[in-house]
């Protein structure tokens, strides 16, 4: 259920100037161009669903025994706009503008992901695209706070029945900020509306719908109709009442639904040193307001501000009429074409070349079927096989004997009738009138022939894609204002701390993780605060990832296989392979462009401690017998005069291994901490880590080199 206060009391003489004001505003705005739309968009949507012929010309057809072909090319022509709308995915997010922050906008880019996605927002559009191109020119999203599955409520989007919204007459605008109201019609039963409003309100309308006091034909139903078959509204304002007994079978009544502006004085917060302004909340006292001015050093003036009216009537019973919950219209259009304050869609400008299209093909049918049997010249009497009903009706069969009395003239058959030249051509013409019109060509339908070039062909879907342009260009501003709207209500509504579970459609096994939005740190502090700051919306339009990746990922094997050095991971990115970012990542890891993983990164770490406690213990073993085998140097030292000293080479070369063991573990040290490094930046840590292995690898070669060195010194003799 939507946001939607409980009624106010009001007097009887309050109620009825509310609701002859609402039913007289409705009426202007229904009968200032709503009713004819109506009928052109019923005729747009029958149209493109193949219904191309009126009932009194096929009627008038089949007396005269003549076919009515209906060559439905509409059909696959809006099909193809809309298959072009479905694989230009719109990449919506938020920049910090003023008092905004970059964590905050991100948070909010994401946020709005999600809740497009909770909504089904790419079906939406579609519907709302598909209406505004079929029901000559207008669809409609429908945005509000919604509080079925959520206790604190969840920004919920709909799509509404364009045939049910009536916009501002007056309105020159595409853009709802500039409009004075609009208003939403649909009938309910009195089930449904005392579901809704109450038992009080149902039965009131139960008595005037009754009694035959109501506002007219077009503001109670008496006739049952079958679902999504909405006569035209003259139909009822011009039907004679019903009988009297009719009344006590009331089908519906209908709802108007009516948001307007209205000027009201409003208190304001104004900062003198920023010049911000803000306007004081509708439920805070007098105290409280110079309370707040005072504390936040804030001056308070009184201006004119436009506010929102949502007020909701049936007949002559005022069901809601309150200040609405939000900003602004919770309605946000999306027209084909707008044109001076007139939308207008596709399929209205296809309407003539389609009838031409189907009365040609029907016209060239009925030559082609009396070609067989173009009729007989039979003399009265004098056939005596078969009567004259007979040969009208087996005339053309193959092999027919007609036999006639002797002195009569023999029956002659009539000359077929032939196909008017020139006829086909402009058949042929109305078919091209349809693709000149839409812009649609036969390379995007798909239809070209097979001698077209494949540079050709993409020429000409490049023009057809110019052709179409601006319902695109006007689906991206639609996406605009739908974006603002749900910022707004994100920023009024997601005030509490929530846990918000968002999408990841990179990694398979997690397809969801939590996001906490406006969480309260122990210290007092807010985290992913949405409530502050102001933010522009950044929309931009790409190919469905699908396709684009399906592009990129062939272009960069194209450019690999020309030479140019593409990274592995850089290609894997565009691949539909699973867990494809882990794969990216390890082959980074593998290749020393990215440092590896915090365990990798512990096990490392472990594995330096073990090689330098081994190293440790060897050291000290070198130690011991170094020094073992100076003493035992020291004692023979007499002993070998004139002799090659033996100990001391022994000496000599435990000691080149010991200064080696140092070095050696010197160097772990150093990667040991460039390691412990890592963790903070590991960035630098992977460069640091292979510079330091390659040192310790070059200083241990050095040292292999030195020892060899000292194995080769010449005998040496004491004098």
């Amino acid at each position: 259920m939507a946001i939607l206060p409980k009624k106010r009391k009001m007097s009887p003489g309050e109620e009825e100037v509310i609701s002859r004001t609402q039913w007289d505003r409705y009426v202007r705005a229904r009968d200032n161009g709503h009713l004819d739309y109506v009928d052109l968009a019923k005729k747009c949507d029958a149209y493109y669903q193949g219904e191309q012929w009126d009932s009194t010309d096929i009627a008038a057809l089949d007396a005269e025994g003549r076919p009515a072909l209906t060559i439905n090319t509409i059909l696959p022509t809006i099909n193809t706009v809309l298959g072009e709308q479905s694989t230009r995915r719109a990449d919506v997010r938020f920049k910090p503008r003023r008092g905004g922050d970059q964590e905050i906008a991100d948070v909010l880019t994401r946020l709005y992901m999600q809740i497009a996605d909770n909504n089904k927002l790419d079906w939406l559009e579609q519907q709302v695209f598909s209406d505004g191109l079929i029901m000559d020119g207008r669809g409609y999203f429908d945005v509000r706070i919604d509080f079925s599955d959520h206790i604190e409520g969840e920004v919920r989007i709909m799509c509404k029945d364009p045939l049910d919204i009536i916009i501002d007459p007056d309105a020159k605008n595409s853009d709802p900020k500039s409009w004075n109201e609009v208003f939403e019609t649909k009938w309910m039963t009195l089930d449904e509306i005392e579901e809704m409003y109450g038992k009080k309100p149902a039965e009131r309308l139960r008595f005037i719908a009754e009694n035959g006091n109501s506002y007219g034909r077009d503001s109670v139903e008496y006739y049952e109709n079958t679902f999504g078959d909405n006569d035209a509204i003259e139909d009822y304002v011009s039907a004679p009442i019903p009988d009297t007994d009719d009344y006590r079978n009331v089908r519906a009544l209908r709802i108007i639904e009516r948001q307007h502006r209205k000027l009201v004085k409003t208190d304001c917060f104004i900062d003198m040193e920023s010049g911000d302004q803000r306007f004081v909340p509708d439920n805070w006292s007098d105290a409280k307001t110079k309370k707040f001015a005072k504390e936040h050093n804030l001056s308070i003036y009184t201006k004119m501000r436009r506010r929102v009216r949502w007020t909701v009537t049936c007949d002559q019973v005022v069901l809601h009429d309150e200040w609405s919950p939000y900003n602004d219209f919770t309605i946000v259009p999306f027209f084909a074409y707008f044109r001076r304050g007139r939308p207008f869609g596709m399929v209205r400008n296809l309407l003539s070349p389609q009838e031409q299209l189907n009365k040609i093909s029907s016209q060239e049918l009925h030559i082609v079927n009396t070609t067989a049997n173009s009729g007989w010249m039979v003399e009265s009497g004098s056939l005596t096989n078969m009567q004259v009903e007979d040969l009208e009706e087996h005339g053309a069969e193959t092999g027919l004997v007609l036999e006639y009395n002797r002195g009569s003239t023999p029956p002659v058959k009539i000359g077929a009738s032939q196909i008017p030249t020139g006829l086909d051509r402009i058949s042929s013409k109305a078919a091209a009138n349809i693709q000149a019109i839409s812009g649609i060509n036969d390379s995007m339908l798909g239809s070209d022939s097979a001698e077209v070039s494949g540079i050709a062909i993409q020429a000409k879907q490049n023009r057809g894609a110019v052709m179409i342009q601006v319902p695109l260009d006007n689906l991206k501003k639609s996406r605009q204002y739908l974006a603002e709207k749900v910022l707004d209500l994100v920023q009024n509504y997601y005030t509490e701390e929530r846990v918000v579970m968002i999408t990841n459609e990179e990694d398979a096994l997690k397809p969801s993780e939590p996001m906490v939005i406006n969480e309260v740190t122990p210290e007092g502090q807010i985290i992913n605060d949405l409530t502050l700051g102001e933010y522009d919306v950044v929309v931009s339009t790409a190919p469905a990832r699908d396709t684009f990746d399906e592009l990129q990922f062939a272009e960069a094997l194209s450019l690999r296989q020309a030479g140019v050095a593409i990274p592995d991971d850089a290609i894997l990115e565009y691949s539909h392979l699973n867990r494809k970012e882990q794969l990216a990542q390890r082959i980074r890891v593998m290749t020393g462009q990215e440092p590896p993983s915090e365990q990798e990164m512990l096990m490392q770490q472990a594995q330096t401690q073990m090689a330098m406690q081994t190293l440790q213990l060897e050291i000290a073993k070198l130690e011991a017998e170094v020094q073992k085998l100076q003493s035992e140097a020291a004692v023979n030292m007499a002993k070998a005069q004139g002799t090659q000293t033996q100990p001391q080479l022994e000496v000599a070369e435990m000691q080149a291994k010991l200064e080696m063991k140092n070095r050696e573990l010197e160097l772990r040290r150093e990667l040991a901490a460039l390691s412990n490094q890592t963790r903070q930046g590991q960035t630098e840590t992977a460069a640091a880590a292979k510079l330091a292995s390659a040192a310790m690898n070059t200083a241990v070669k050095q040292q292999e080199q030195e020892t060899a060195a000292f194995q080769k010194v010449p005998e040496v003799k004491t004098f």
